[in-house]
């Protein structure tokens, strides 16, 4: 990893002494600057100008890029690891197979960032508000996406397990694909979010306002969608077994071919609520559909302890 040029060094240092006073020292521009490799480890560059730039492979673990306008940098496989980029400005930035593990991107903003095949384990990117983001093939266990706002984002095939959406407002979001178990959602708005084969076994949906969204052959074992506000939505052959129902609104959801054995708390107004067919297998076990006084919205004994 090659080191910072000197003029590089001069301009850091200049920045400092403007976070400092801005009367003494001169804000960093490196607008357009390529420091492919550098290493920027550690560098205080809070608010500084970055518009495209290039940091190919370089090292900015921990680098501070607080409020920092990175607006259209390439930042591809660069090491971001423990970086700060809380308020960052990162409209059509690239950070293509970048390391990002535990960096804190909070409050950041941007359209068309990309995270594509990006290592986020443990990141911190809640309070965002970013258009069309690519997240799609990213390795990213135990991410923090609490209160973001994601409009057409792109999540295909990501590892998202254990992720945290609390409280998010996500429209028209892709989840095709992804590996989400045991992941949060509660009380978050999902409109038109597809999750077309996504595996988001064990996670909590509780309290969501879920409008017209696509679960098509997901995998939704042992979920928690208790107090959920379904309007419409479309879960043709997804596997709910063992799932929790407790309160939550299904006003014509599609449940034609899914399969809700040992589904819990489910009432006959809820299923009467629902599009069932011969293709639902209900919560005793039988197939639909669902016929009122049948008594097939609770699960027989054995399947109950089943999950």
């Amino acid at each position: 990893m090659v080191k910072v040029l000197e003029s590089v060094k001069s301009v850091l240092k200049a920045h400092r002494a403007w976070l400092e006073n801005p009367a003494t020292g001169h804000r960093a521009d490196l607008t357009g600057h390529t420091l492919n490799e550098a290493n920027l480890s550690l560098a205080d560059l809070r608010k500084a100008i970055l518009s495209r730039a290039t940091f190919l492979d370089a090292n900015l673990a921990q680098v501070d890029l607080t409020g920092a306008t990175l607006e259209g940098a390439d930042l591809q496989r660069a090491n971001l690891a423990g970086a700060f980029l809380s308020g960052a400005a990162l409209s059509e930035a690239n950070f293509g197979g970048a390391f990002l593990q535990g960096a804190n991107l909070s409050e950041a903003s941007g359209n068309r960032v990309n995270f594509r095949r990006a290592k986020l384990e443990k990141a911190s990117i809640m309070d965002v508000a970013m258009q069309n983001a690519s997240f799609q093939e990213v390795k990213g266990p135990a991410i923090s996406f609490h209160q973001a706002r994601l409009y057409e984002a792109d999540f295909r095939d990501a590892h998202l397990s254990g992720s945290q959406f609390y409280h998010s407002r996500l429209q028209h979001v892709r989840f095709t694909g992804i590996q989400a178990g045991t992941s949060s959602f509660s009380g978050s708005k999902l409109d038109h979010c597809d999750f077309t084969r996504a595996d988001v076994s064990g996670s909590k949906f509780g309290r969501i306002e879920a409008i017209q969204c696509t679960f098509r052959h997901a995998r939704l074992t042992n979920c928690d969608f208790r107090d959920a506000r379904f309007r419409g939505g479309d879960f043709g052959g997804a596997v709910l077994e063992g799932s929790r129902f407790a309160g939550a609104q299904l006003l014509t959801v599609d449940l034609r071919g899914a399969d809700l054995r040992g589904a819990r708390d489910l009432t006959q107004d809820q299923l009467m609520q629902a599009v069932t067919d011969a293709g639902t297998i209900l919560p005793n076990g039988s197939h639909g559909p669902y016929m009122r006084f049948s008594g097939a919205e609770r699960p027989r004994q054995d399947l109950a302890k089943r999950f």
